[in-house]
Order: C-alpha cells, then structure tokens, then sequence
C-alpha cells in the first residue's frame, strides 16, 4: 500500500520547518554546508547532526540540489478525512496531480492561503518525496493532508458533511470570481496536469468554475490555477 512518504526531507527550508515544527520524529540531520541555525535546531531537539562531504551527500539526495542539507525522519502522519470537515473547512483535493514540483507548490500554495488540510489518492497520484517536500518549503510539515482510496468516494463523505466541493474546468461557463460558496465549507478540486479533472470527479462537482485568461495560451499550469482560485477563496473568507 503506497502511504504519505516524507521520510526524507532536503533543502534548508525544508529541513529548517521540519525542527521547527516538531510534528514526528527526526532520526538525524545531514550537512556538508557551515548552518548554525539547523545546527542550533537540531541540538534543540536532541537531533544527531552528521557532517559529511558534499559527495556523501549528493549520493544520499533524491532531489535535485538539496543545498548540502537533509534529514531523515518518521512519515507524515495522515488524517483521516473525516477529521477535516467542520464549517470553516477549506481543502485542496488534488485529482492525479503527478508532477512533484507541482503538488509541492500546490501544498505551499494551500497553507498560505490559509487551507485546512489537502487530500491526496492513493494511487497514481505524487505523494511526499524529497522533492515534493522541497518544493513544498516545509508546508508538509503543517497541512493536515487525507489518502483516499477514491477521489470520488471522498467527494461523497465530503458531501455528507455539507462540504461544497468546486472544481476547476477550463471550459467551465461560471468563473472563479463568482464562487459564492467559498464562505462556506469548501474544498477546491483540481485535476491532473495535462488531461484535468477526470470524467467522474467532475460529474461530483457540486459547481465548476473556470478562471478567466486572455492571450493566445489555452490554461494555466495546475498549480498556477491552483494558486489563483485558493487566493480567491482566501480574498473572500477574509471579506
């Protein structure tokens, strides 16, 4: 069965928030780069520290320029999705995002506009490698995220919770600066790069909605979009 995954985080930010957080635990941390304050952290919270060479190092990363930084941990911790509906739930659900920069920028996007969790399937989707952690900048370490068997089974349970669900369709003929329900519970549906939202998903959309562009290009990037609709979602909670 495929799980979360981050046993192994890279980068300086990434590591930094992953001491900061003190969310599981850190079996070590790995330098070959002078940084006092992942050393000072690491002493904090009684972390074995191993210098090593940039070699060493480079061997033992799985993402490309980890920074002469990592760290190997326990795995993220998933919540169960029902511990993420209440009235003021805000989700990312994420339909076969595949591209680790991706659905790290998605998840950092998710924290910063204020999401309460994201969810994630469990098959033939990214879950949390080196380089998605990376990319996310330590946002793994706070976002609450669900593994579903089905994302449309999931739309269900958060559908039984009074949870609108809103997804992102390029031909979608309501636009995102119209999404209503973003005051309520909600949980913004994006699909997977290239193909979008599958065909069942967006049958399960409780609204679709598409974001308006100009130019000659045809759609954003998943995770441009993403940014572009959870900032709105962020813009009206705050109104």
């Amino acid at each position: 069965m495929k799980e979360l995954g981050g046993e192994q985080v890279e980068g300086r930010r990434a590591v930094r928030e992953l001491l900061v957080a003190r969310r599981r635990r850190v079996r070590d941390v790995w330098l070959s780069v002078e940084d006092d304050e992942l050393m000072s952290l690491a002493e904090a919270g009684n972390v074995a520290i191993r210098r090593v060479s940039r070699a060493q190092l480079d061997r033992e990363a799985r993402s490309d320029a980890p920074q002469g930084v990592l760290a190997h941990a326990a795995p993220l911790p998933e919540t169960p999705l029902e511990q993420l509906c209440d009235p003021a739930t805000f989700l990312l659900i994420l339909d076969g995002v595949t591209d680790p920069q991706n659905l790290g920028a998605l998840l950092r996007t998710a924290l910063l506009a204020g999401a309460t969790g994201a969810v994630l399937p469990r098959h033939r989707a990214a879950h949390i490698t080196p380089s998605v952690a990376k990319a996310a900048a330590g946002a793994v370490e706070y976002l609450p995220i669900a593994v579903v068997a089905g994302i449309p089974s999931a739309m269900r349970v958060l559908a039984d919770r009074g949870v609108w669900t809103v997804g992102l369709d390029a031909a979608a003929r309501h636009s995102v600066w119209d999404m209503e329900v973003a005051t309520a519970a909600v949980a913004l549906v994006l699909g997977a790069e290239g193909s979008g939202l599958s065909r069942l998903v967006r049958d399960r959309c409780d609204l679709l909605v598409s974001i308006p562009q100009r130019g000659p290009l045809d759609s954003l990037n998943v995770s441009a979009a993403g940014a572009v609709a959870a900032f709105e979602v962020a813009r009206r909670r705050r109104a």
